[in-house]
């Protein structure tokens, strides 16, 4: 991230904001189903959003943290089948099995994580679609807060409570 906006801000070029999540779901063009890839953040937490990518890409649900049992909830609710990808699948493939009401799947290995093939093509389409911000307006996404910021957090709850 700081090197791009370095680059951006000697070459006076504009940057794509190309998501993790959504570039992972980008591996799987023509998919029948939802696309949902988890990313493990630990405490029963992933990375995640949802996708839909028939004849277009569309993001239904944009990348977060949240808890692995209201991600399975939403699914339930939107009542679509689902294909799950990315390094949260091992350790929740037992969870998912038991809490999904709607048909599942989980993509091959090959497409299972990040390429940057995927990467560039995606932001070549954010780039026609407009979707380009200045070196001096991008700020990295930060989908949870680091274990200093909630203990902190916690700490002065517990101070703000005497």
């Amino acid at each position: 991230s700081a090197t791009a906006k370095g680059l951006g801000l000697a070459l006076d070029k504009p940057l794509i904001h190309v998501p993790t999540l959504d570039a992972t779901a980008y591996n799987l063009y023509g998919a029948d189903a939802l696309i949902c890839p988890i990313m493990d953040a630990r405490r029963n937490q992933v990375y995640t959003g949802i996708y839909r990518f028939r004849e277009e890409f569309e993001v239904l649900r944009e990348q977060d943290a949240m808890d692995m049992g209201e991600l399975l909830e939403v699914l339930n609710g939107l009542g679509e089948p689902v294909i799950f990808l990315g390094d949260g699948v091992p350790v929740f493939k037992d969870q998912i099995g038991e809490g999904l009401t709607v048909p599942f799947s989980f993509a091959p290995a090959h497409v299972n994580r990040q390429r940057a093939a995927a990467v560039a093509a995606l932001g070549a389409r954010y780039f026609a679609e407009g979707k380009t911000e200045s070196s001096d307006d991008h700020k990295p996404d930060y989908l949870r807060k680091s274990q200093a910021e909630r203990e902190r957090e916690e700490r002065e709850a517990k101070e703000g409570g005497r």
